[in-house]
This record gives structure tokens, C-alpha cells and sequence, in this order.
């Protein structure tokens, strides 16, 4: 008989018994497809996230406005559009205000009609907000009727907070003015920014880290029952069956565990799926149906794991006698050797050590080498385990009846008691490494703003054309409550001559409490003007001034724009005052280091319609509740195209973000399979050993000893692995934040932190098995057949 014939017909022998072999049978291969169904489910989830961005980007790109067509003037198929993103308790709402120009104007995507002025688009997620009990001062700012709902299709996630407003108020005559847009269509072709290295490492390591616990899972998974299955292979030799036969009839078994997990990863996912679409971190979430893998990967899972399950199993037997008369595993067995156990982390390292201090400068990093060197470096951990867990409960001995028990049964199978840790190890592990990496780069994408929100909470600033109401709208939102201060400041140009040769001369017009916002002051009354110096810009020359005390100059329109109407706005003559003092330049609390002239409102020039700017410094009282909000709606309402900032001494770097919520959704995924599996495997475990524990109980052991050795038997292990898986953990960490060019710092909380997790999950696993425990320690337990 040939050897494939062979092999076929013992797979299919095991594939018989998984499935035809009584309740024993039966039992084992739900255990192994449920544990091997909760890896694959996971995998898919994770080869459909690409795809799922990728349609992300797509839908967003769809309704951008950034390269889409324009138009000179007014059209039948134009649309006008203004960008009024603004805040709610923290969310991110992005809005745009839109008037139909022509009957044929653009329709955004997801939407039946363009909304008329005053009418409301918004998406289910922020209808459902304006609806809440938490919305009412959201409905106070957004508070047109809402007449249309948006369509998936113009959403990049269920979760998005979006709105389109009808809005008659906009309008476009200065062709330099970009915050309004005529367009004739919807369009981003421009393609994203290249990440640099160090953000590419980033991404590497976050799916190597995330899958590599799901592997070792679904390793440990396809050997449920183990002990059991060998002693009724055993009696396969009575039969004539060699050694070679029974262990490919084992590997027959666990093909069709592996097989049933398919099946049930494939409904997993379904499930997952759906529920991931109600599911919204940092604002971000994708629809289910987004959630697609490509078919060469689904096809390479369906391959690769029944495979694994079938080398996985003869490997395990490879150290196991069956005979006849039952299985040997010899009297005494032979002490692990520890040699090569190091070869695969040492592989690892000597993988990544060559790419230490490459940084971001120095070319991207080999992803090959690079997943490589922490695969081997993480699979030492599994390797590694069994072997300090023999060494450590190997010399033992004494203390309490539910410790010894606990003890002795560590001795005895310290492999087998192994194997659920190396999961929650090799995650804890990858996440400590990402944890250094992240915060050892962190300093590169969190950048300072120069901002200083102890001086102002909010920047607001005005829309091209409505500077000649900041004082006003600073009056209305000095009278919102919560707010404690409002600092208005207008900007215009000034110049020699009309045309200005060069950039006008900028000139800062406000009280004299707002200009001692960015000016030093030693006194100051209305009707007073100050030269600026001291400011390091290239354009005025250092330290150098724009224009002298007693200078005639033109203000307002100084580079001579021309709309096309007859009541365009022409530069006015002004003088500046001769009691103009020179005085020093201070950083406003957006950071900015002012040039120019500065002068108080008696001073300022009459008539200057066109400036550059308009802003309003805004101080809230934090006592009061919303207040930040409260400001928003009231800038808001007073003029939508007002954008209101809140001031931050950092930001960080929008992948770099992006990242970090990438990690968080896997690791929520992966702790969650951690503790299914965990909780699968003991109680497999348990169920193996019901005849030993109800007649310890019958002998007259205390159940309450029973479930502290229980306790014992998994602390013990996890308390080793989480200790190894630290240890490793740091040693990557630091030659990854040694790649990335950074130097290399523990941050002790975050190692905490990641162990903790692992020991939380242990511990929510050891309860919820101590039911099932009592049910199986009672005296029907030593039942048998």
C-alpha cells in the first residue's frame, strides 16, 4: 500500500472515532473546535482589517472636497461648501455647510437631495446623540430641523458623527478665499503620505504581537483531552495497530477538531462581525460588511491550520509510548534540557541586533527580518516555560493539603500544565515590547504646540469677511456662563504704497487688554499705537520694524484685489500715530510671535473692511459644567463658519494615533480569546480528572481545599509565565526602541499594567470555573463505564 493511501485511510480512521466514538468522543471535539473556532475567528477578524480601512478611505475620499472640480463662478452645477467641524464633551463632529448653486449642483453621497437652508443631514450616529438626554446642548447648536438621514455609503464608519447644513450665508467673491469652495463634483485623489520607518516597525510588530498568541492558542487547542485520547489509542495496539498507526489516527482526530473549528471560526467571525459594528474606540468603526478577507488569505487559514493541528499532534507523541496494556510515559522522566530552548530567542536577537540604532533616517526596515527576529524571540517564551516551570516546582515539597495537591500534580505534568499559560505569556509579553516601543517614540510624534491654555482654553477663530463682528461676537459669548474672559483681536494690512510692493505690514487691532496678549505693556490707553520688536521673523528682518511713528500708509485692501463689483473695497488712508512706542513682542497663547504694528481701537484706521484675520481668546471657568461646549454652541450659533480651538500644550500625529486604536481594538480581541480559551482548556481539565477528584472528596477532602488547590495549580504557572514573559518582554522592547533610534526607558506602570491584565484574566477564568468544579467532585463523579 502506498504511503499516501496509507495516510488517508488512518486520518480517516481518526476522523471516524472524533466523530463516531460516543460521548467521550464527541466531547473532545467540541472542546478542540471551540478553542481552534475562537483562533480562526480572530485571524479572520484580522486579515478583513485592511480591507476594512481600506473601504474606510475609499468612502471618505468619495465625499472629500479637496481635489474635487471647481468652478470660476456660479453654475448650474456648482455647490458651494464651507467646513463647520466642531466639538461635543470631546467627540469629533465633522459638518459642512452647503448651498446649491443650480439645480444640477452635486449631491454629497449618502444623500437623497442637498439640504435646504436651514435643514439638517446628519448621520444615525449623531441623530441618535441629538435625541439622547445627553445632546441637549448639541441641540441647541444644531438646532434646524432634520429632514434627511445619511446613507452608508457617505459614512466611513456606523459610529461617525457627521452632518451636512442648507446654509444661505455663503458665498464666494474673493478667489483667495479657501474657506468656501464652489465645486462641481466630489473627489481626493491625492494619495496618503508615505509613513516613515519607525511608524511602519509600528505596524509590523502590532500584527505580530496580536497573532501570535492566536497561534499558540490554536497549538494548544487541538491537544484538549490529551490523556484520555492516548489511553484509548492504546487499545488500537490489542488490535495490531503499530505505533505509527495510532498516532496518525490521533493526528485523524485532530484534523477533525480542527476541521469542526473551522466550521464554528467561521460562524465566530459572522458573529464577531456584527457585533464589531456597533463597537466605536476613539471614534473610529467600520461597518460589517467592511469586514471582507481577501480569499487568498481565507483560503491559506482553511489550509494552514488543519495542518498545524496534524503536525502539532504527531510532534506531542513523538515523547509517548502507547502499548497494549496502556500508555508509558516513562517511570521517571527525563529532565528538560535548556540548550536548545535558547536557540530561538538567541536566533531572534541575533535577527534584530544588526538593525539597532537604524532610527527613521536610515532606510526602512527589513519586515521579513524584522518579523522573523520577534516571532523566534516570543516563540523562546513557549519553549522556554515548560523547562523553568519543572525547575521550580521540581524541588517543592510541604505546606498545606490543597499546596501539595497542587504540587504534586505540577510534577507530574508540568508540560501539560504549561500549555494554557504560553498564550497569555507570549500576548503579555508583545504588548510589554509595544508599550516600550510606543512610549520610546512617542517623543517623536507628540509634538509641542507652543500653545499655553493657561493663559486662554479657546482660540476662536473668525470667517474672511466677518472681522468687523468679532467685538460683537465677543460681547455675545462673554455672556455665556462658564466663560471668564474674552480677549477679541482683529489683523489687517497695512502698506507704503497700492499696491504693496512686498506682503503688507501686519497690524494688530484690539483693547489694551488684548494687545498686552501679545505685546509687553508697561502702560497703555485707548488712542495709543506701538511698533513691534523683537521678533525673530524672516519677513520684517530681525528685530527689525515695519513702518515709523508718523509714517503715512494705506490699510485694508493694500494688494488691490478687484472682485469684479462695483462696491469692491479700496485701501483707506491712514496715518500711523507719531506717539507711537516701540515695544516687545510676546508670544500669544497660541504660540504666535506677532510682527508689525499694534494699536488700540481710537487709534485704529476707519473704514478697513478686509483683514487678514479675526480671533478670539476665549478663558472658561471650569467650575462650571460644559462650559467648553457652552462657548462652541455660542460661537456656533453666532457664526457658523467660526472655528473654535481648543488649546493643547501637545498633539500627537494623527497614524501615530491611529496605531495606538488599532492595537487597542486587537488587544480587546485578543484578551478575549485568551480568556475563552482559557476557561475551554480548564475545564477539559477538570473533566479529566472528575473520577480523581470525587473520591478525594469521598475519602473526605474539603471541597474548599479541592478549589484552593485548583487555584493553586494555575497560579503557580501564570505567576512563572507572566514573570518570563516580562523579562522578555523588556529585552525586546529594548532592542526594538533601540531600532527605532530612541533611548531605551522602562516604564514600570505600563509593565504593571500589561502583567496585571494577564493576572485578571487568570484569576476571572479560576472563578468561573470553580462552579463547574463543585458540580464535578460530587459523588457521581466516580461513575464509569
Amino acid at each position: 500500500m502506498s504511503t499516501l493511501r496509507t495516510w488517508t485511510r488512518d486520518l480517516a480512521m481518526g476522523v471516524r472515532f472524533a466523530f463516531g466514538g460516543g460521548r467521550e468522543g464527541w466531547t473532545r471535539t467540541t472542546l478542540t473546535g471551540v478553542g481552534v473556532g475562537l483562533g480562526v475567528a480572530l485571524l479572520l477578524l484580522t486579515t478583513a482589517l485592511p480591507g476594512a480601512l481600506a473601504a474606510r478611505n475609499e468612502r471618505g475620499d468619495a465625499r472629500s472636497t479637496l481635489t474635487a472640480p471647481t468652478a470660476d463662478g456660479p453654475r448650474a452645477d456648482s455647490l458651494l461648501v464651507a467646513n463647520s467641524d466642531t466639538t461635543y464633551r470631546g467627540l469629533d463632529i465633522d459638518g459642512s455647510l452647503v448651498l446649491a448653486e443650480g439645480p444640477q449642483a452635486p449631491v454629497p453621497p449618502g444623500l437623497e437631495r442637498i439640504p435646504g437652508v436651514g435643514e439638517l443631514a446628519v448621520s444615525p450616529a449623531l441623530d441618535a446623540l441629538l435625541r439622547s438626554a445627553d445632546g441637549t446642548l448639541l441641540r441647541e447648536r444644531l438646532d434646524g430641523p432634520i429632514t434627511q438621514v445619511i446613507a452608508d455609503a457617505g459614512l466611513v464608519g456606523p459610529g461617525e458623527l457627521l452632518f451636512y447644513l442648507g446654509s444661505d450665508k455663503l458665498a464666494k467673491t474673493d478667489p483667495a478665499d479657501h474657506r468656501v469652495q464652489r465645486v462641481t463634483g466630489f473627489a481626493n485623489t491625492l494619495e496618503a503620505p508615505k509613513l516613515d520607518p519607525v511608524m511602519m516597525l509600528l505596524i509590523v510588530l502590532t500584527f505580530v504581537t496580536l497573532l501570535m498568541p492566536v497561534a499558540v492558542f490554536i497549538a494548544a487547542a487541538v491537544r484538549f483531552g490529551g490523556e484520555r485520547r492516548d489511553r484509548r489509542l492504546a487499545a488500537l495496539r490489542l488490535v495490531g495497530a503499530d505505533g505509527r498507526t495510532v498516532r496518525r489516527i490521533a493526528a485523524g482526530e485532530a484534523l477533525a477538531g480542527s476541521l469542526v473549528g473551522l466550521v464554528l471560526g467561521a460562524g465566530f467571525f459572522l458573529i464577531g462581525r456584527r457585533l464589531v459594528g456597533g463597537l466605536t474606540v476613539a471614534q473610529r468603526s467600520v461597518f460589517p460588511a467592511d469586514l471582507d478577507p481577501t480569499p487568498w488569505l481565507v483560503v491559506l487559514v482553511s489550509v494552514a491550520v488543519p495542518a498545524a493541528a496534524v503536525a502539532v499532534t504527531l510532534l506531542a507523541l513523538r515523547g509517548v509510548v502507547i502499548e497494549p496494556l496502556g500508555v508509558v510515559r516513562t517511570a521517571t522522566p527525563r529532565k528538560r534540557r535548556v540548550w536548545w530552548r535558547l536557540l530561538p530567542p538567541l536566533g531572534g536577537l541575533a535577527l534584530l541586533v544588526p538593525l539597532m540604532g537604524r532610527g527613521g533616517e536610515n532606510g526602512y526596515f527589513n519586515a521579513w527580518q524584522v518579523t522573523a527576529g520577534v516571532v523566534l524571540l516570543l516563540v523562546g517564551i513557549t519553549a522556554l516555560l515548560p523547562w523553568l516551570l519543572e525547575r521550580f516546582v521540581g524541588g517543592l515539597s510541604g505546606g498545606p493539603v490543597s499546596w501539595q495537591l497542587a504540587v504534586r500534580r505540577l510534577q507530574v505534568g508540568s508540560g501539560a500544565a504549561a500549555r494554557p499559560v504560553n498564550g497569555i505569556a507570549v500576548a503579555v509579553a508583545g504588548a510589554v515590547a509595544l508599550q516600550m516601543l510606543f512610549t520610546g517614540v512617542e517623543g517623536g510624534y507628540t509634538k509641542d504646540t507652543g500653545e499655553d491654555p493657561a493663559r486662554a482654553s479657546v482660540s476662536i477663530l473668525m470667517h474672511s469677511g466677518t472681522e468687523s463682528r468679532v467685538n460683537a461676537l465677543a460681547q455675545e459669548i462673554s455672556g455665556t456662563r462658564g466663560i471668564s474672559r474674552t480677549v477679541p483681536l482683529t489683523t489687517f494690512d497695512a502698506a507704503h504704497q497700492i499696491p504693496a510692493a512686498d506682503r503688507g505690514i501686519p497690524v494688530t487691532a484690539g483693547t489694551c487688554e488684548a494687545l498686552r496678549e501679545v505685546a509687553v505693556l508697561d502702560s497703555c490707553a485707548d488712542g495709543d499705537a506701538f511698533v513691534l520688536t523683537g521678533s525673530p521673523s524672516p519677513d520684517t528682518g530681525t528685530y527689525g520694524t515695519t513702518a515709523k511713528p508718523g509714517d503715512r500708509l494705506h490699510a485694508g485692501n493694500v494688494m488691490g484685489y478687484d472682485d469684479g463689483t462695483p462696491d469692491a473695497e479700496k485701501a483707506v488712508a491712514w496715518t500711523l500715530p507719531a506717539t507711537a512706542r516701540t515695544v516687545a513682542s510676546r508670544e500669544d497663547p497660541v504660540g504666535h510671535l506677532r510682527t508689525g504694528l499694534l494699536v488700540t481701537p481710537a487709534a485704529a484706521p476707519k473704514g478697513v473692511q478686509v483683514a487678514q484675520s479675526a480671533q478670539i481668546f476665549v478663558q472658561l471657568d471650569d467650575s462650571v459644567p460644559d462650559a467648553l461646549d457652552r462657548v462652541r454652541t455660542a460661537a456656533f450659533k453666532a457664526d457658523p463658519f467660526a472655528t473654535a480651538m481648543t488649546l493643547k500644550a501637545t498633539r500627537q500625529a494623527g497614524p501615530y494615533s491611529t496605531i495606538r486604536v488599532g492595537l487597542f481594538f486587537g488587544a480587546v480581541g485578543v484578551l478575549v480569546l485568551i480568556g475563552a480559551s482559557l476557561l475551554v482548556q480548564q475545564l477539559e481539565q477538570l473533566r479529566e480528572r472528575r473520577a480523581l477528584l470525587s473520591s478525594l472528596v469521598a475519602f473526605g477532602t474539603k471541597r474548599s481545599t479541592l478549589s484552593l488547590s485548583v487555584l493553586w495549580q494555575t497560579a503557580l504557572p501564570i505567576g512563572l509565565g507572566l514573570g518570563l514573559a516580562a523579562v522578555v518582554g523588556i529585552g525586546l522592547g529594548a532592542v526594538l526602541v533601540r531600532m527605532a533610534g530612541r533611548p531605551v526607558r522602562v516604564d514600570w506602570a505600563s509593565v504593571a499594567g500589561m502583567t496585571g491584565a494577564g493576572a485578571g484574566v487568570v484569576v476571572l477564568v479560576t472563578l468561573l470555573s470553580l462552579p463547574p468544579l463543585l458540580r464535578l467532585v460530587r459523588p457521581d463523579g466516580l461513575r464509569t463505564e
